[in-house]
Protein backbone atom coordinates (compact mmCIF):
# COMPACT_ATOMS: atom_id res chain seq x y z
CA UNK A 1 0.00 0.00 0.00
CA UNK A 2 2.86 2.28 1.38
CA UNK A 3 4.60 1.41 -2.30
CA UNK A 4 1.68 2.13 -4.34
CA UNK A 5 1.27 5.61 -2.80
CA UNK A 6 4.64 6.14 -3.44
CA UNK A 7 4.09 5.23 -7.21
CA UNK A 8 1.21 7.43 -7.45
CA UNK A 9 3.02 10.37 -6.15
CA UNK A 10 5.71 9.83 -8.56
CA UNK A 11 3.42 9.85 -11.05
CA UNK A 12 1.70 12.69 -10.19
CA UNK A 13 5.01 14.50 -9.84
CA UNK A 14 6.46 13.24 -13.53
CA UNK A 15 2.80 14.75 -14.72
CA UNK A 16 3.13 17.88 -13.77
CA UNK A 17 6.37 17.84 -15.18
CA UNK A 18 5.84 16.50 -18.57
CA UNK A 19 3.00 18.58 -18.81
CA UNK A 20 4.70 21.68 -18.80
CA UNK A 21 7.77 20.50 -20.66
CA UNK A 22 5.70 20.54 -23.23
CA UNK A 23 4.20 24.21 -22.86
CA UNK A 24 6.55 27.03 -24.01
CA UNK A 25 7.72 29.78 -22.16
CA UNK A 26 9.46 33.52 -22.72
CA UNK A 27 12.45 31.29 -21.89
CA UNK A 28 11.94 29.18 -24.46
CA UNK A 29 11.86 31.92 -26.94
CA UNK A 30 14.71 33.52 -25.83
CA UNK A 31 16.73 30.46 -26.02
CA UNK A 32 15.75 30.43 -29.98
CA UNK A 33 17.02 33.29 -30.41
CA UNK A 34 19.91 32.46 -29.08
CA UNK A 35 20.33 29.45 -31.32
CA UNK A 36 19.85 26.75 -28.72
CA UNK A 37 19.22 23.66 -30.25
CA UNK A 38 18.88 21.15 -27.72
CA UNK A 39 15.38 21.50 -26.31
CA UNK A 40 15.03 18.08 -24.65
CA UNK A 41 18.19 18.36 -22.63
CA UNK A 42 17.77 21.89 -21.98
CA UNK A 43 13.74 21.62 -20.56
CA UNK A 44 15.51 18.19 -18.41
CA UNK A 45 17.90 20.72 -16.84
CA UNK A 46 15.22 23.04 -15.80
CA UNK A 47 12.82 21.50 -15.01
CA UNK A 48 15.00 19.39 -12.15
CA UNK A 49 16.20 23.00 -10.98
CA UNK A 50 14.41 23.49 -7.02
CA UNK A 51 14.15 26.84 -7.51
CA UNK A 52 12.58 29.00 -10.26
CA UNK A 53 13.71 32.29 -10.87
CA UNK A 54 11.89 34.97 -12.26
CA UNK A 55 12.76 38.41 -13.16
CA UNK A 56 10.83 41.42 -14.75
CA UNK A 57 12.48 45.12 -15.09
CA UNK A 58 9.69 47.12 -16.98
CA UNK A 59 7.89 50.53 -16.33
CA UNK A 60 4.69 49.48 -14.71
CA UNK A 61 1.57 51.45 -13.79
CA UNK A 62 1.66 51.54 -9.74
CA UNK A 63 -1.79 51.21 -7.37
CA UNK A 64 -1.51 54.79 -6.40
CA UNK A 65 -1.79 55.78 -9.98
CA UNK A 66 0.71 57.15 -12.65
CA UNK A 67 3.56 55.33 -14.12
CA UNK A 68 6.75 53.76 -12.51
CA UNK A 69 9.69 51.70 -12.86
CA UNK A 70 9.55 48.26 -11.41
CA UNK A 71 11.85 45.26 -10.83
CA UNK A 72 9.98 42.58 -10.07
CA UNK A 73 12.00 39.09 -8.96
CA UNK A 74 10.17 35.79 -7.86
CA UNK A 75 11.65 32.57 -6.68
CA UNK A 76 9.06 29.80 -6.30
CA UNK A 77 9.99 26.48 -5.13
CA UNK A 78 9.23 22.96 -3.09
CA UNK A 79 10.39 22.13 0.27
CA UNK A 80 8.48 18.55 -0.27
CA UNK A 81 7.23 16.56 -2.87
CA UNK A 82 5.54 18.55 -5.87
CA UNK A 83 2.23 16.13 -5.34
CA UNK A 84 1.40 16.69 -1.59
CA UNK A 85 3.46 20.40 -0.85
CA UNK A 86 2.40 23.97 -2.23
CA UNK A 87 4.19 26.02 -4.29
CA UNK A 88 6.29 28.43 -2.22
CA UNK A 89 7.42 31.88 -3.04
CA UNK A 90 9.41 34.80 -2.41
CA UNK A 91 9.03 38.00 -4.15
CA UNK A 92 10.61 41.36 -4.31
CA UNK A 93 9.41 44.21 -6.21
CA UNK A 94 10.90 47.15 -5.15
CA UNK A 95 9.82 50.25 -7.73
CA UNK A 96 10.12 54.31 -7.93
CA UNK A 97 7.97 56.85 -9.75
CA UNK A 98 10.62 59.55 -9.97
CA UNK A 99 8.21 61.49 -8.18
CA UNK A 100 9.27 60.86 -4.73
CA UNK A 101 7.31 57.81 -4.12
CA UNK A 102 10.02 54.72 -3.52
CA UNK A 103 8.74 51.30 -2.38
CA UNK A 104 10.91 47.88 -1.19
CA UNK A 105 8.15 45.08 -0.65
CA UNK A 106 9.51 41.65 0.19
CA UNK A 107 6.86 39.07 0.68
CA UNK A 108 6.98 35.37 0.98
CA UNK A 109 4.74 32.18 1.34
CA UNK A 110 6.65 29.25 2.29
CA UNK A 111 5.00 25.98 2.50
CA UNK A 112 7.04 23.02 3.80
CA UNK A 113 7.26 19.37 3.48
CA UNK A 114 3.62 17.78 3.04
CA UNK A 115 1.90 21.05 4.12
CA UNK A 116 2.19 20.58 7.47
CA UNK A 117 3.51 24.38 8.08
CA UNK A 118 2.48 27.41 6.15
CA UNK A 119 4.84 30.87 6.85
CA UNK A 120 3.59 34.32 5.23
CA UNK A 121 5.72 37.20 5.84
CA UNK A 122 5.33 40.69 4.15
CA UNK A 123 7.74 43.80 5.24
CA UNK A 124 7.40 46.90 3.56
CA UNK A 125 9.82 50.23 3.48
CA UNK A 126 7.40 52.68 1.39
CA UNK A 127 8.02 56.59 0.60
CA UNK A 128 4.70 56.89 -0.12
CA UNK A 129 2.94 60.28 -1.60
CA UNK A 130 -0.61 59.71 -1.97
CA UNK A 131 -4.12 61.14 -2.79
CA UNK A 132 -6.78 60.81 -0.23
CA UNK A 133 -10.65 61.82 -0.52
CA UNK A 134 -12.04 60.70 3.00
CA UNK A 135 -14.48 58.84 4.63
CA UNK A 136 -17.08 56.79 2.87
CA UNK A 137 -18.29 55.66 -0.47
CA UNK A 138 -19.30 59.00 -1.96
CA UNK A 139 -16.71 61.64 -1.51
CA UNK A 140 -16.33 64.24 -4.35
CA UNK A 141 -13.31 64.58 -6.14
CA UNK A 142 -12.63 67.76 -5.32
CA UNK A 143 -12.03 66.34 -1.53
CA UNK A 144 -8.70 65.24 -3.39
CA UNK A 145 -5.84 65.96 -1.11
CA UNK A 146 -1.96 65.06 -1.42
CA UNK A 147 -0.85 62.98 1.81
CA UNK A 148 3.72 62.65 1.97
CA UNK A 149 3.82 59.80 4.54
CA UNK A 150 6.66 56.75 5.10
CA UNK A 151 5.09 53.71 5.67
CA UNK A 152 7.09 50.23 7.70
CA UNK A 153 5.38 46.98 7.66
CA UNK A 154 6.75 44.55 9.58
CA UNK A 155 4.05 41.10 9.31
CA UNK A 156 4.72 37.12 10.33
CA UNK A 157 2.47 34.51 10.91
CA UNK A 158 2.98 30.62 10.98
CA UNK A 159 0.29 28.53 11.06
CA UNK A 160 -0.01 24.63 11.42
CA UNK A 161 -2.00 21.72 9.55
CA UNK A 162 -5.04 20.34 12.18
CA UNK A 163 -6.65 19.09 8.72
CA UNK A 164 -6.52 17.40 5.49
CA UNK A 165 -6.54 21.29 4.41
CA UNK A 166 -7.07 23.23 7.06
CA UNK A 167 -4.33 25.42 9.24
CA UNK A 168 -4.47 27.45 12.66
CA UNK A 169 -2.18 29.49 13.90
CA UNK A 170 -0.79 32.83 14.54
CA UNK A 171 1.80 35.85 14.42
CA UNK A 172 2.54 39.48 14.73
CA UNK A 173 2.30 42.36 12.44
CA UNK A 174 3.41 46.33 12.98
CA UNK A 175 2.44 49.28 11.02
CA UNK A 176 4.10 52.39 11.54
CA UNK A 177 2.97 55.30 9.79
CA UNK A 178 5.42 58.30 10.30
CA UNK A 179 6.87 61.69 8.21
CA UNK A 180 3.57 62.33 7.36
CA UNK A 181 2.54 66.02 5.76
CA UNK A 182 -1.31 66.81 4.67
CA UNK A 183 -1.22 69.59 2.44
CA UNK A 184 -1.69 72.91 3.65
CA UNK A 185 -5.60 74.18 2.63
CA UNK A 186 -6.61 70.82 1.78
CA UNK A 187 -10.51 70.48 1.77
CA UNK A 188 -10.21 66.59 3.17
CA UNK A 189 -13.78 66.70 4.36
CA UNK A 190 -13.49 64.81 7.36
CA UNK A 191 -14.08 66.53 10.64
CA UNK A 192 -13.86 63.07 12.46
CA UNK A 193 -10.51 62.89 11.49
CA UNK A 194 -9.06 66.33 10.91
CA UNK A 195 -7.19 66.24 14.24
CA UNK A 196 -5.38 62.80 13.18
CA UNK A 197 -4.67 62.57 9.78
CA UNK A 198 -1.29 64.70 9.91
CA UNK A 199 0.37 63.00 12.93
CA UNK A 200 2.38 59.54 13.70
CA UNK A 201 0.59 56.17 13.94
CA UNK A 202 1.91 53.14 15.55
CA UNK A 203 -0.77 49.81 15.03
CA UNK A 204 0.54 46.42 16.62
CA UNK A 205 -0.44 43.18 17.46
CA UNK A 206 -0.89 39.89 17.82
CA UNK A 207 -2.93 37.88 15.32
CA UNK A 208 -4.85 34.53 15.10
CA UNK A 209 -5.57 33.01 11.36
CA UNK A 210 -7.71 30.21 10.09
CA UNK A 211 -6.90 29.18 6.71
CA UNK A 212 -8.19 26.50 4.60
CA UNK A 213 -6.60 26.02 0.92
CA UNK A 214 -6.77 23.54 -1.76
CA UNK A 215 -4.90 25.47 -4.36
CA UNK A 216 -1.16 24.42 -5.39
CA UNK A 217 -0.01 27.36 -6.74
CA UNK A 218 -0.89 30.58 -5.47
CA UNK A 219 0.78 32.11 -8.30
CA UNK A 220 -1.16 30.59 -10.94
CA UNK A 221 -4.16 29.11 -9.35
CA UNK A 222 -5.59 25.98 -11.76
CA UNK A 223 -8.48 25.01 -9.36
CA UNK A 224 -9.37 24.74 -5.97
CA UNK A 225 -10.57 26.86 -2.76
CA UNK A 226 -8.97 29.81 -0.56
CA UNK A 227 -10.62 30.64 2.34
CA UNK A 228 -8.49 32.86 5.19
CA UNK A 229 -10.41 34.34 8.48
CA UNK A 230 -7.78 36.66 10.18
CA UNK A 231 -8.43 38.50 13.22
CA UNK A 232 -5.92 41.24 14.24
CA UNK A 233 -6.01 42.85 18.20
CA UNK A 234 -3.89 45.69 18.06
CA UNK A 235 -2.71 46.57 21.53
CA UNK A 236 -0.79 49.59 23.87
CA UNK A 237 0.37 47.10 25.32
CA UNK A 238 2.40 45.75 22.66
CA UNK A 239 3.28 49.30 21.23
CA UNK A 240 0.07 50.10 19.78
CA UNK A 241 -1.09 53.64 19.36
CA UNK A 242 -4.78 52.63 20.42
CA UNK A 243 -6.63 49.37 21.12
CA UNK A 244 -8.74 48.60 18.57
CA UNK A 245 -8.84 45.30 16.37
CA UNK A 246 -9.80 44.07 12.43
CA UNK A 247 -11.26 41.13 10.97
CA UNK A 248 -10.33 40.07 7.35
CA UNK A 249 -12.04 37.36 5.57
CA UNK A 250 -10.42 36.37 2.11
CA UNK A 251 -12.16 33.63 0.19
CA UNK A 252 -11.62 32.50 -3.65
CA UNK A 253 -12.98 29.99 -5.58
CA UNK A 254 -11.56 28.93 -9.28
CA UNK A 255 -13.19 26.62 -12.09
CA UNK A 256 -10.83 24.66 -14.20
CA UNK A 257 -13.40 23.25 -17.58
CA UNK A 258 -9.66 21.77 -19.27
CA UNK A 259 -7.16 19.69 -18.20
CA UNK A 260 -5.03 20.07 -21.63
CA UNK A 261 -5.45 24.02 -21.31
CA UNK A 262 -5.91 27.73 -19.30
CA UNK A 263 -9.63 27.89 -19.51
CA UNK A 264 -10.88 28.63 -16.11
CA UNK A 265 -13.63 31.16 -14.11
CA UNK A 266 -12.32 32.62 -11.17
CA UNK A 267 -14.01 34.11 -7.97
CA UNK A 268 -12.98 36.60 -5.18
CA UNK A 269 -14.48 38.32 -2.39
CA UNK A 270 -12.99 40.06 0.60
CA UNK A 271 -14.28 41.66 3.90
CA UNK A 272 -12.17 43.86 5.43
CA UNK A 273 -13.60 45.45 8.94
CA UNK A 274 -12.91 47.48 12.00
CA UNK A 275 -14.57 45.53 14.76
CA UNK A 276 -13.50 47.57 17.90
CA UNK A 277 -11.89 50.61 18.58
CA UNK A 278 -10.49 53.64 16.41
CA UNK A 279 -8.08 52.33 13.74
CA UNK A 280 -5.86 55.36 12.52
CA UNK A 281 -6.37 56.93 9.50
CA UNK A 282 -4.03 55.37 7.36
CA UNK A 283 -4.67 51.67 8.65
CA UNK A 284 -8.54 52.26 7.60
CA UNK A 285 -9.72 49.42 5.17
CA UNK A 286 -9.59 51.21 1.75
CA UNK A 287 -9.73 50.01 -1.58
CA UNK A 288 -6.40 48.57 -3.42
CA UNK A 289 -5.17 47.91 0.33
CA UNK A 290 -5.63 44.82 0.37
CA UNK A 291 -2.57 42.24 1.58
CA UNK A 292 -0.44 42.44 -2.21
CA UNK A 293 -2.73 45.76 -3.33
CA UNK A 294 -4.36 43.64 -6.15
CA UNK A 295 -8.22 45.02 -5.64
CA UNK A 296 -10.13 47.08 -7.33
CA UNK A 297 -8.68 47.31 -11.09
CA UNK A 298 -10.14 50.54 -12.49
CA UNK A 299 -9.62 52.73 -10.05
CA UNK A 300 -7.20 54.59 -8.11
CA UNK A 301 -5.81 52.48 -4.65
CA UNK A 302 -6.81 54.93 -1.88
CA UNK A 303 -10.31 56.52 -3.46
CA UNK A 304 -13.09 54.86 -0.96
CA UNK A 305 -12.10 54.25 2.37
CA UNK A 306 -13.95 53.49 5.21
CA UNK A 307 -13.83 51.55 8.84
CA UNK A 308 -15.63 48.64 6.13
CA UNK A 309 -14.78 47.70 3.00
CA UNK A 310 -16.91 44.96 1.03
CA UNK A 311 -14.85 43.51 -2.36
CA UNK A 312 -15.99 40.55 -5.17
CA UNK A 313 -14.17 40.02 -8.14
CA UNK A 314 -14.63 37.72 -11.02
CA UNK A 315 -12.28 36.79 -13.99
CA UNK A 316 -12.21 34.82 -17.10
CA UNK A 317 -8.93 32.74 -17.98
CA UNK A 318 -8.14 31.40 -20.99
CA UNK A 319 -4.95 30.50 -23.14
CA UNK A 320 -4.81 31.57 -26.84
CA UNK A 321 -1.90 29.48 -28.03
CA UNK A 322 -2.01 25.65 -27.38
CA UNK A 323 1.45 26.35 -25.84
CA UNK A 324 0.11 28.26 -23.11
CA UNK A 325 2.75 30.89 -24.25
CA UNK A 326 -0.19 33.37 -24.93
CA UNK A 327 -3.49 34.05 -22.70
CA UNK A 328 -6.20 36.64 -22.27
CA UNK A 329 -8.65 37.35 -19.46
CA UNK A 330 -11.44 39.56 -18.74
CA UNK A 331 -12.43 40.89 -15.14
CA UNK A 332 -15.33 42.76 -13.23
CA UNK A 333 -15.13 43.76 -9.89
CA UNK A 334 -17.24 45.52 -7.49
CA UNK A 335 -16.88 47.04 -4.03
CA UNK A 336 -18.54 49.02 -1.18
CA UNK A 337 -17.06 51.22 1.95
CA UNK A 338 -19.63 51.86 4.51
CA UNK A 339 -20.68 55.59 5.70
CA UNK A 340 -18.72 56.16 8.12
CA UNK A 341 -21.26 57.63 10.76
CA UNK A 342 -23.84 55.26 9.79
CA UNK A 343 -21.87 51.64 9.34
CA UNK A 344 -24.16 50.92 6.17
CA UNK A 345 -22.57 49.62 2.17
CA UNK A 346 -24.73 52.20 0.86
CA UNK A 347 -22.44 53.33 -2.45
CA UNK A 348 -21.32 50.84 -4.97
CA UNK A 349 -18.45 51.05 -8.00
CA UNK A 350 -18.48 48.95 -10.69
CA UNK A 351 -15.56 48.73 -12.52
CA UNK A 352 -13.90 45.96 -15.97
CA UNK A 353 -11.35 45.53 -17.91
CA UNK A 354 -9.29 42.61 -19.86
CA UNK A 355 -5.93 41.89 -19.98
CA UNK A 356 -3.02 39.60 -21.80
CA UNK A 357 -1.07 37.00 -20.07
CA UNK A 358 2.77 35.90 -20.76
CA UNK A 359 4.52 32.80 -19.74
CA UNK A 360 7.39 33.54 -17.98
CA UNK A 361 8.43 30.25 -17.03
CA UNK A 362 6.47 27.21 -17.53
CA UNK A 363 7.50 25.13 -14.34
CA UNK A 364 6.32 27.84 -12.03
CA UNK A 365 3.66 28.81 -14.11
CA UNK A 366 4.25 32.45 -13.74
CA UNK A 367 2.88 34.42 -15.70
CA UNK A 368 3.82 38.45 -16.86
CA UNK A 369 -0.06 39.81 -16.28
CA UNK A 370 -0.68 43.06 -19.00
CA UNK A 371 -4.33 44.82 -17.71
CA UNK A 372 -5.90 47.51 -18.76
CA UNK A 373 -8.74 48.43 -16.16
CA UNK A 374 -11.78 50.79 -16.71
CA UNK A 375 -14.74 52.37 -14.26
CA UNK A 376 -16.25 55.41 -14.57
CA UNK A 377 -14.04 57.66 -12.62
CA UNK A 378 -10.45 56.14 -13.47
CA UNK A 379 -8.63 54.03 -16.11
CA UNK A 380 -4.88 52.38 -16.03
CA UNK A 381 -2.56 49.80 -16.79
CA UNK A 382 -1.77 47.07 -14.64
CA UNK A 383 1.54 44.95 -14.73
CA UNK A 384 2.73 42.73 -12.58
CA UNK A 385 4.09 39.00 -11.75
CA UNK A 386 1.38 36.52 -11.37
CA UNK A 387 -2.08 36.33 -11.25
CA UNK A 388 -4.10 38.75 -9.40
CA UNK A 389 -5.45 36.34 -7.37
Amino acid sequence: MIFNQYMQAQDSTLSQIDSATRQKDIIDVAKSWFGIKDKQKYDSVRSNKKFHFSILPAPAAVPGGGAAFATSTNMAFYLGPPSTTALSNITFTPYTNFGGRFVFPLRSNIWFKNNNWNMVTDMRYMIYPQYSWGLGGNTPEENKSLINYDYLRLHGNILRRIGRRLLFGGGFEFDHHFSIELDSGANHGNTIYEDSIGKNSTSSGFVVNLLYDSRKNALNPQGGWYFSLETRFNQTVFGSDKNWNQLYVDVRKYFSFSRKRQDKLAFWTYLWSVMYGRAPYLDLPSIGWDTYGRSGRGYLQNRYRSNALLYFESEYRRDITRDGLLGFVLFANLHSVTEYRTSTFTYWHPAGGFGLRFKLNKYSGTNITLDYGFSKTYNGLYLNIGETF
